[in-house]
């Protein structure tokens, strides 16, 4: 078997591309990191690297024993996470949601980090498809999504609902009908046209034929700016109330009262068999508390 320590080595010593860096991260001296690198190259019969000037490059066996270095260390820390006290306040938690419930959630995830300064809470926008795949494989410990997957190896936990809101410019006045909205323009995103079918079809069934039909004033898919224009007067979009929450500019914006109201689900998944750990369930408190917020 290959000797666990001389993979440290070697593995640092193609992080850093350089003996005398790798000596001095790993508190060895470069006879020592060279030695354990001669010691691999007989081991496995090749070279792991080839000499360029005061330099070197990785040979096919090299790469392959760097990201056999790599692997190793992501398997340990996985190790010592697994075994690791379950605690609230320490480990990490990996959550998956839409961009607009991100934003809202995010700054409270800052807010837990604060007062726990081993908690780590990595927070990632996604569309509901790949949120369901990241839980199903692991990438995911926790998921927020608009529906109960209905998955044999998920747990779904319905925790609410948000409103689907019509956004417009502060003084602009409720539409009378779809043409109001065609002549104001749509700030168009990612979701936009699936937001349309949903509430505009409700609102305006005999003046709407389909959300490819919309006048588009402009486009954009950063969801914290997807406000921005409408805040300026340049036209209206369609977002969920998380979506809102986070912009600095909301005494701007106008949310519609449409006769027909449209709320989408908020439903939390994890991991069917796999109690939560603490610090999961940490975070899972104040995502419910801002579902029912949201309400």
């Amino acid at each position: 078997m290959l000797n666990a320590t001389w993979i440290e080595t070697f593995t640092v010593l193609a992080e850093e591309g350089h003996f005398t860096r790798a000596a001095q991260r790993l508190n060895m001296t470069q006879p020592g990191v060279s030695q354990h690198l001669r010691k691999l190259e007989q081991q496995l019969g090749q070279p792991l690297i080839v000499q360029a000037g005061k330099g070197f490059t990785l040979t096919a066996a090299g790469a392959g024993l760097r990201d056999l270095g790599l692997a190793r260390r992501a398997q340990e820390r996985a190790l010592r996470e697994a075994i690791a006290p379950d605690r609230p306040d320490a480990g990490l938690v990996r959550v998956a949601c839409s961009g607009s419930f991100a934003m809202l959630f995010y700054p409270h995830a800052i807010a837990l980090m604060q007062s726990a300064p081993r908690l780590s809470i990595h927070v990632e926008a996604a569309p509901q498809a790949r949120v369901l795949e990241g839980v199903l494989d692991g990438r995911f410990d926790l998921g927020v999504t608009d529906r109960d997957p209905r998955h044999p190896r998920i747990a779904a936990d319905r925790i609410g609902q948000e409103e689907l809101c019509l956004v417009l410019p502060a003084g602009h006045a409720v539409p009378s009908g779809l043409a109001d909205l065609q002549a104001l323009g749509l700030i168009d995103h990612p979701d936009c046209h699936r937001y349309a079918d949903d509430l505009f079809a409700l609102n305006f069934s005999d003046e709407f034929d389909g959300a490819d039909r919309l006048r588009v004033r402009s486009r954009v898919n950063q969801i914290g700016q997807i406000p921005a224009p409408v805040a300026q007067g340049v036209g209206y979009t369609l977002l969920p109330r998380s979506g809102l929450a986070a912009f600095s500019q909301a005494d701007r914006l106008r949310i519609a009262a449409l006769p027909q109201r449209r709320h989408h689900e908020l439903w939390t998944i994890i991991p069917r068999g796999h109690p939560p750990s603490a610090r999961l369930d940490r975070v899972l408190a104040v995502i419910r508390a801002l579902a029912a917020d949201l309400a």
